[in-house]
């Protein structure tokens, strides 16, 4: 049902805005600061721009709250996850219904939107670094129950953020640390774990 998609973009925009707060601490240290409000204002508009729409096409429904993201906050992160979002709703035209691969598809899709946009890969102290293990669990294990697959992913998200406390960054003003960077956690791949934590919510009912 898309209304579990809805309900999912709900759970997102409220997680992002309890972390708010964190965010901004950890953006802060290697960015602008900005990251927090960035998050819950733009998944907030993405939210709020499917809420009460009747659209039954997913890929549709999807691409209207990216739209509305890309629209509330045209910051670099803002943009890369509108991004993201916008990709999950081309690939997901013409469906009408939340299966395990059409959710996979979302989260495959979410991720080659931001690196197609942002142009940072595996290993680079980013986003991707928390979005991608998260991806290859949830290829992994499709056809386990959605409650299972998304607690595996969710953990897998974490695990990858965690590792980024081992990497030198390579984007953005983190960068200009170089050696320095390698043991800050970074706050993007953080994201990728709260959108994960929120998946994992959400299909619980």
């Amino acid at each position: 049902m898309l209304q579990d998609m809805k309900r999912y973009l709900e759970v997102v925009a409220n997680i992002m805005q309890e972390n708010k707060d964190t965010l901004i601490e950890m953006d802060q240290i290697v960015g602008d600061g900005d990251l927090g409000l960035t998050m819950s204002d733009g998944f907030r508009a993405a939210y709020l721009a499917v809420k009460d729409t009747d659209e039954q096409d997913l890929g549709k429904l999807v691409y209207a709250g990216g739209k509305a993201m890309a629209s509330a906050v045209p910051s670099t992160m803002g943009t890369l996850m509108a991004s993201g979002l916008m990709q999950a709703g081309k690939d997901l035209r013409n469906q009408n219904e939340l299966t395990n691969e059409n959710w996979v598809q979302f989260f495959d899709s979410f991720e080659a939107g931001v690196i197609n946009r942002g142009k940072a890969n595996v290993g680079e102290k980013t986003f991707i670094d928390g979005i991608d293990p998260a991806v290859q669990v949830l290829k992994e294990n499709i056809e386990l129950p959605l409650a299972q697959l998304a607690s595996k992913a969710s953990k897998a998200a974490r695990q990858g953020y965690e590792q980024t406390a081992t990497m030198i960054a390579k984007h953005g003003r983190a960068a200009t640390r170089g050696e320095a960077s390698r043991d800050l956690l970074d706050p993007g791949a953080y994201v990728a774990v709260l959108l994960f934590e929120a998946f994992e919510i959400s299909v619980k009912g």
